[in-house]
This record gives C-alpha cells, structure tokens and sequence, in this order.
C-alpha cells in the first residue's frame, strides 16, 4: 500500500512541478501513460479532481492546489530523509534541483561542477537557468544562486560576493561619441536601459563615487531591455553606453569588446548569494553542495573582481 501511495504522490508532485505528464515522465523516467495512471488513480483513491487536463494544458484544480502545498516540501524532505538512510548515514546522494541566474551560472558555476561532481559522485544537479525570481520552496529547489531571491523566514542566505554594477560601452561607440568626463554629461548620450523584471519599472542610473559623492544620472534611452546578457550584447555592438552588474561585465571588458566608461562611479546591487531552505532536516546533498559551491567560489577569486571600487 505505501509503495503504490508512494508512486501516486511522485506522479502527482512531478506533473504539478512540470506542467505536463509528458515533462513528469521523462523527469521519473517512466511513460505518460504510466504518470496519468498513478495521477488518476490517487483521484479515485481521494474522492476529489486534482487536476484540470486539456489537450494542450494541464493545471491544478483547487483541491490540487491545496495537497500540492501541503505534501511538496514534507514529501520532499521524507525522500531526502530514505535516501539518506539507503545510501548510508547522511552520505550525500541523490538529485540536486538547481536555480541559477543565466550567465552567473554558466560563467561562474558550471565550471565548478567538475570538481563538485568528482567529490560527490552520487549527487546529480539538475540545473535551471531562469532570469525570474523563482519561489524556491513552493517550486521545489533544493538550492539557489543569484542576486535576486527575496529572503525569508523560509530561506537561508551564504553571501558569496558583493557586486558592483559600473557603466561600459564599445570603443566603437566612444570613438563617435566622445566619453563623459562626469554623470552629468551622461544626458547626451545614448542610454540602453533596463526594466525590472519584477516591478516592469525602469531602473535608475543611481551612481556612487568612489570619494562618497551619489547622483542619479539621466541617459537618452535608445532601447529598454529586461536581461543583462542582452544589454551587454547590445553595448558590444556599440548601441550606446550601458550599467552591468561586473559578473556580466567582465567577460567583455577581458575581451576587449567593452570598455569601463567613468570607472571612479558605480552603482549597487544585491550581493550574489547561495540560498537553500531553512528547514531542520537539511539533505546531506545540500549541504555538501553549498560548503563545495562557498568554497570553489572564494578561491576562484572571483569575488574579488566583481566589488571593484
């Protein structure tokens, strides 16, 4: 009976995770049909509809809703807790779910993974590169790396570095268009903005000094993009003067494709952080591959590079 409710439960949390059975098949390396299945069958078993299927979309009925949050996160840490126990006392095992900002983690954390995987063999990371704010409990993540998460109760943070976002452009554009000598000039320049993808504001050019001095500067906008990758693509091909938080600077300024434009200002952001649960039990993999992430990112010395001023 618990193998059977075992198998109902996996199906149900991996079809509500993915969106689709065909997704949760292929993630519980079964077919669709056999995903359907189990899902309908815990239907009959509770009496209630937990899913409304069409044949282009599949989406949690309200009663769905209401089991999904209450068995994600214990279901959860329960399979954490067995595989623990068949692997070994607290031998780190077992799939690893992943978010990562997308050019910090290809840049910056792909390449660590080697090292981490050669470690601890039995871990496999499964990885999400995602520019939004992902909720990662409610979505089921283990561990997540980027600037952005809102920290809460349910959260722990270990800083990994503080950031500095500093103004760049191509040198094609600043032999046309002669550099500013200070932010105040920066208004006859052409401006490639960003909006947050969380407020669809525009955000502002407020610049710090390195003496202490802070102004908000105003910029002509000539495109407004809500993705840094692509804002800096836009400024190596020499559309206008950009603000790129340093880890998607850098790569471009070492290339020489950009170059820093009035390098005693920059701006602020939040600092990168490894964020994972704050539950009691936490997995052995988590654990091990937060303290491996922390300590292959320090002595990267990368942290160094992104805090410039």
């Amino acid at each position: 009976m618990f193998t059977e409710l075992s198998s109902y439960l996996d199906a149900f949390i991996a079809a509500a995770d993915e969106g689709s059975f065909s997704s949760a098949a292929r993630r519980l390396g079964l077919t669709p049909a056999a995903v359907s299945k189990s899902v309908n069958r815990l239907e009959l078993r509770l009496g209630v509809r937990l899913f409304q299927r069409s044949t282009r979309s599949l989406s949690l009925t309200t009663d769905g809703e209401r089991l999904y949050g209450q068995v994600r996160l214990p279901w959860s840490e329960i399979g954490d807790a067995l595989t623990d126990l068949s692997q070994g006392a607290g031998k780190p095992a077992g799939t690893l779910k992943v978010s990562l900002a997308p050019t910090v983690g290809r840049q910056y954390f792909v390449p660590l993974l080697e090292e981490f995987s050669r470690r601890y063999p039995d871990v496999i990371p499964d990885l999400y590169f995602d520019n939004r704010q992902v909720d990662l409990v409610a979505e089921g993540f283990d561990v997540g790396i980027g600037g952005g998460f809102e920290l809460t109760d349910a959260l722990i943070a270990r800083e990994l570095a503080r950031v500095d976002v500093v103004l760049v452009a191509a040198p094609a554009y600043l032999k046309t268009h002669a550099a500013p000598a200070a932010p105040q000039e920066l208004a006859r320049h052409r401006g490639l903005l960003r909006r947050s993808l969380s407020t669809g504001r525009l955000m502002p050019w407020t610049l710090k000094h390195s003496a202490g001095q802070e102004v908000v500067a105003s910029v002509r906008p000539v495109a407004v993009l809500d993705d840094p990758e692509a804002i800096a693509r836009a400024a190596a091909c020499g559309m206008g003067i950009a603000m790129l938080p340093l880890p998607h600077a850098l790569p471009l300024l070492d290339s020489g494709e950009l170059v820093r434009v009035l390098p005693d200002w920059h701006a602020e952001t939040r600092p990168l952080s490894i964020y994972y649960s704050s539950r009691k039990l936490v997995p052995a993999k988590v654990r091990v591959f937060v303290d491996d992430m922390v300590e292959q990112f320090r002595a990267s010395g990368h942290a160094a590079r992104f805090r410039q001023h």
